[in-house]
């Protein structure tokens, strides 16, 4: 199985990246590869890379995680101590596989053991024989269950309206509060929903990682929508309000006279909504269709605006 790539290198990042930078490169690394704008057969396997490298690294409790116990840090119990894993994996790797150092650029002492295999590294910390099958070694006490992650897809109308729903993860029924306007790439914790702990500990965490279903009206960056708003040529040219269909529901879209192809009006808070942070935008992009087949009286006054008209798009 090939190596899981490092979360840095698919957001083409250094490790000591602010979150800034891990915010900006994910906007624009998405925007690129988002399935909806690239037509790439692997831009949706880009995109879901990214969106998890972001998910990880946007979070700071996670990133300090995925930095010292590397790709399998979701395998390692919340309460172990990065320089107890360490201690103990450089001991084993030492002992069995000649002392070799680190092997997850860039951490050093707090780092795996080049070339550790995590099953052994988990036995050697965790198994305790001596306790019984499943115990925990001596001084460890009880194991915490892991915590688990799992995909959420929404539609854009699910995702902006919010409220329950049910799916099956692991072979489980669960019912989710959805948060109205959630956002693609956020984390919905369930707590006490993943992993079961050993020795009566207690189980971890679940945490779902939202993805919005491509729309063939909508497109949906961060908390703003986009949408293509089809306008005749006489609405363009002197002005009107159209009607046109959002999330939230019907809303008006003012025109402005002398309106062409490709102009962007906005509608302030008519994106996604957020109670906290304040909803979005909605950005109307204008199309200007014509008569695919004009009737003769169209046809008729179409001709006498082309007699009478100085209009030319293409002089300068």
């Amino acid at each position: 199985m090939p190596a899981a790539r490092d979360f840095y290198e698919i957001l083409g990042l250094q490790r000591n990246a602010s979150q800034e930078d891990i915010q900006r490169a994910y906007r624009k690394l998405a925007r690129a590869n988002h399935p909806d704008v690239n037509k790439d057969p692997e831009a949706e396997d880009r995109f879901k890379d990214i969106s998890e490298a972001y998910s990880v690294l946007s979070d700071p409790k996670t990133r300090r995680r995925y930095d010292a116990f590397g790709p399998d840090f979701r395998q390692v119990p919340e309460d172990v101590d990065p320089e107890t894993w360490a201690r103990a994996g450089a001991g084993r790797a030492g002992a069995g596989r000649g002392g070799r150092g680190s092997g997850w650029p860039g951490q050093g002492p707090s780092g795996f053991g080049e070339g550790v295999d995590i099953d052994d590294l988990l036995e050697g910390l965790f198994s305790g024989r001596a306790g019984g099958a499943g115990r925990a070694g001596p001084g460890w006490g009880p194991i915490p269950g892991a915590d688990q992650e799992a995909e959420l897809e929404l539609s854009v109308e699910d995702a902006y309206r919010g409220g329950r729903k049910s799916l099956t993860v692991g072979g489980r029924r669960i019912e989710v509060r959805i948060p109205a306007g959630v956002t693609d790439g956020r984390r919905i914790r369930l707590a006490g929903q993943g992993g079961r702990g050993g020795d009566g500990a207690p189980p971890g965490d679940l945490y779902l990682i939202v993805r919005i279903a491509p729309h063939p009206r909508y497109r949906v960056e961060g908390r703003d929508i986009h949408i293509r708003l089809p306008i005749t040529p006489w609405e363009g040219a002197l002005g009107a309000a159209v009607a046109v269909e959002t999330p939230g529901g019907e809303t008006k879209v003012k025109v402005p006279p002398g309106t062409s192809s490709g102009r962007r009006l906005r509608l302030r808070g008519r994106g996604m909504p957020s109670p906290r942070e304040g909803p979005g935008d909605l950005f109307a992009e204008i199309q200007i269709m014509v008569p695919p087949r004009p009737t003769d009286e169209e046809r008729q006054l179409f001709e006498q605006l082309a007699a009478v008209s100085e209009f030319d798009p293409r002089r300068r």
